[in-house]
């Protein structure tokens, strides 16, 4: 199995993800992600060892990447921070194979899981990055080259001495900025209602962004984010969901520094 005990200092998967690949490379005294360990099932270990090599990649932070190389074709790339089980991403790389989904998540078994998921429906579509999505954003993407970003359901860490760790913050939507070519649409979703307002005050201040609602609000769900299997159990616990759709302001209007 694929917890078995092994030699200390061997990798649990040879040829699959590192822990924590960027190292000691990158000073991070912030992070807004927490490791999950759990375990991982014999079909998600076998998916690791053998599409990794093909669709994953270590965010080590030491190389620029080529979208189109990555892909293996020149398509629009969408990155999504935090994708759990990986279930609503496939859907979206199925309904939508003209667009590559970069998607990036710190959680083996869900890396696993993704991986397997694509692999079973002939996906082409995803690459799975493994790692810290703000060194990929600022070391290895080159500006203007997504054409969006999905950020679902985010940690909201609720507690006070913990909100500096929340991604969207004007830093982090600088960075984002920085990456997207003009037009493209960040879209946030979130049950935590408190998270959700200071999203939308902040993403709504940012020079950067404008808010697709002529009301300046909250959006309906779009078709193309599908209802997961979290969300669910979120509703059934009278949880309410706001989606949140920016767009990325043209370059003339551009105040962010480069």
């Amino acid at each position: 199995m694929s917890d078995s005990p092994r030699p200390k200092g061997e990798p649990r998967f040879p040829d699959g993800p590192q822990p924590d690949p960027a190292g000691s490379h990158f000073d991070r005294k912030i992070r807004s992600f927490q490791p999950r360990r759990s375990r991982v099932t014999q079909g998600q270990a076998d998916a690791l060892q053998r599409l990794w090599p093909k669709w994953g990649l270590d965010i080590d932070g030491q190389r620029t990447l080529d979208l189109p190389e990555l892909f293996a074709a020149d398509i629009p790339v969408v990155l999504e921070i935090g994708f759990g089980m990986g279930e609503a991403t496939a859907r979206m790389a199925a309904e939508d194979p003209g667009t590559g989904i970069l998607a990036v998540d710190v959680h083996t078994p869900g890396q696993g899981n993704l991986l397997n998921l694509a692999d079973r429906a002939g996906l082409s579509n995803i690459r799975v990055g493994n790692g810290d999505a703000i060194i990929l954003l600022r070391e290895m993407l080159t500006p203007g080259s997504l054409a969006g970003l999905r950020v679902y359901f985010p940690d909201p860490w609720p507690k006070q001495r913990h909100h500096k760790r929340r991604l969207i913050q004007p830093e982090f939507l600088t960075l984002a900025a920085s990456r997207l070519r003009p037009g493209a649409l960040l879209h946030c979703a979130t049950d935590w209602e408190p998270y959700a307002e200071v999203m939308l005050d902040v993403l709504t201040g940012h020079p950067d962004f404008e808010n697709t609602q002529p009301e300046s609000g909250y959006a309906p769900r779009p078709d193309f984010r599908p209802r997961t299997r979290f969300e669910g159990q979120g509703l059934d616990k009278g949880h309410v969901v706001n989606d949140l759709l920016f767009r990325r302001v043209p370059l003339d209007t551009d105040t962010s520094p480069h």
